[in-house]
């Protein structure tokens, strides 16, 4: 069976905890999109981790973890993460790469600098990791596949060709220095030399004839997905639970069940519209409290933004995935509230909805909010639903009827074994 975990809302919903616990029953993780823009916090027996492009499988012995051919492959960043786990005492874990991935180039992250720069005022809050570039040039037909690095012939004709097109923009517009073709096939050479013994054609179709469990680990959250999030404020590949069978390489209906994670209350790094926003020490006191040792993001370490949990937001989030299950995480967090504000409507121009708008009618949202009360306690440790607190529980059955998905997991805590299944 194939199982898909992806995130309902911004991203930093804690799909790498699910992930990694979802992991112990699994044959294969693999990554299917994005790159090391975001990163997966993870806890468990080995210590804590953030992982940035490494599946979140690693930890278990018996796994196959595989960077798919929809990532934005970013060779040091991978060999780094491998060997920093290792380094704390983590058993070396199966990796493959498709060799039909591509390759995050060091000039990717240049540009990505660069065009952040020159925005200003204007700019994405990117991450700088080199990943609107790299798709763009996925798409345009000039980027680097893994495969290619094994034919010399092909690579010292394209790096050539690669270096004229990236030096008009580097001369003309961004004034920064020019690449060298030498340079660039130096960079691949090096790269080629890290990730040839990991290279794999990837065809999955025996392991699914096999009845293996496999599962597909999405990055981000349906909200910076670029066609059904809030853009322009989004990322660079799908977000969305049915990219993984592109980026994965498998058919779409064998993804049969999709585990949409969302958070107890929003979180958000990088710019764009997040109607149920926080500020002050309102916001400060619930960012200290977060996640685990506070909501900071995983890449960049940036403050995230925090907002109440959206119902709006995240009711269209578990749509647009496709979503069979919930998992609600973080839920702890909320415990030394006496009333939790959750956001049930957008008004816009004077009318309230409950549907999510496109981008330029969510600028002017502002939240309709429901207080609920809160638990006032440490619901850290339990194991069984019925016995949290009559109010947790409340809380989880208002939210689950205001989305209209199952909470079938409900994490309370940081740890692997911090989760309650319903």
């Amino acid at each position: 069976m194939v199982k898909a975990v992806v995130g309902a809302n911004w991203g930093d919903e804690g799909k790498g905890k699910i992930t990694d616990m979802l992991a112990e029953k699994a044959d294969i993780i693999i990554r299917f999109q994005g790159g090391a823009n975001a990163g997966h916090t993870i806890v468990n027996d080995y210590g804590k981790f953030a992982l940035h492009t490494l599946p979140s499988g690693v930890f278990y012995g018996h796994t196959t973890n595989i960077i798919g051919n929809g990532v934005a492959l970013d060779i040091p960043v991978l060999f780094k993460e491998i060997q920093s786990i290792v380094d704390r005492g983590v058993p070396a874990p199966k990796i493959l790469v498709s060799d039909r991935a591509q390759i995050v180039m060091s000039y990717h992250k240049n540009f990505d600098a660069y065009e952040e720069e020159r925005l200003g005022g204007k700019s994405f809050g990117s991450t700088k990791s080199g990943i609107a570039p790299f798709y763009s040039d996925k798409y345009a037909k000039i980027g680097f596949q893994v495969s290619e690095l094994f034919d010399d012939e092909l690579l010292k004709e394209k790096v050539v060709r690669v270096a004229e097109q990236k030096n008009v923009l580097l001369e003309h517009l961004y004034h920064k220095p020019a690449i060298s073709p030498e340079d660039l096939y130096k960079e691949l050479q090096e790269y080629k030399e890290m990730v040839a013994p990991y290279v794999c054609a990837l065809f999955l179709h025996n392991a699914l004839k096999e009845g293996k469990e496999v599962l597909l680990e999405g990055q981000l959250g349906t909200l910076k997905d670029p066609d059904h999030g809030i853009y322009p404020m989004v990322t660079s590949s799908s977000t969305l639970a049915a990219y993984g069978a592109i980026g994965a390489g498998i058919p779409p209906y064998e993804i049969q069940k999709v585990i949409t994670v969302c958070k107890a209350y929003s979180s958000a790094v990088g710019a764009g519209a997040f109607v149920s926003e926080i500020f002050g020490e309102e916001a400060d006191e619930l960012r200290k409290r977060g996640g685990d040792g506070g909501e900071f993001g995983a890449t960049t370490g940036r403050p995230r933004r925090m907002g109440w949990f959206d119902c709006v937001a995240s009711k269209y989030g578990c749509r647009m995935q496709g979503t069979t299950d919930v998992a609600f995480t973080v839920l702890d967090v909320l415990g030394y509230l006496d009333e939790i504000p959750v956001c049930v409507g957008y008004e816009i121009d004077g009318e309230v909805t409950t549907d999510f708008p496109t981008t330029h009618l969510l600028e002017k949202a502002k939240p309709v909010l429901k207080k609920l009360p809160g638990w006032k306690c440490d619901i850290r440790g339990i194991r069984k639903y019925e016995e949290l607190p009559e109010n947790c529980r409340k809380y989880i059955e208002f939210v689950e009827s205001e989305i209209g998905y199952p909470i079938t997991m409900v994490s309370n805590g940081p740890g692997r074994n911090d989760i309650i299944y319903r």
